[in-house]
């Protein structure tokens, strides 16, 4: 029998998929889910085209950050970008 991949699995685990991170044999799972739950697909989507304007803001350094974005936030961005590029 064949496990199945809930979608609280699926989403927690969406960041190690997209970044083929996963195991052949649980990416094969995530992929039969994906084939089955068209919301899961739809939140995959979404997940993707925040992950490219992420990486598309981040490569624009020599613009000047506008006065409305939190601190906080410009903190948090820049501690993500530090674990996923090690120096």
């Amino acid at each position: 029998m064949t496990r199945y991949v809930p979608c609280r699995e699926f989403v927690e685990f969406l960041d190690d998929y997209l970044s083929s991170r996963l195991p052949a044999e649980e990416r094969a799972l995530f992929n039969e889910h994906l084939s089955r739950c068209p919301p899961c697909v739809a939140y995959m989507q979404g997940y993707e085209a925040a992950r490219s304007l992420g990486r598309r803001v981040l490569e624009r350094t020599d613009d000047p950050l506008p006065h409305s974005v939190p601190e906080s936030l410009v903190q948090a961005i820049l501690a993500a970008r530090r674990r996923s590029h090690p120096a």
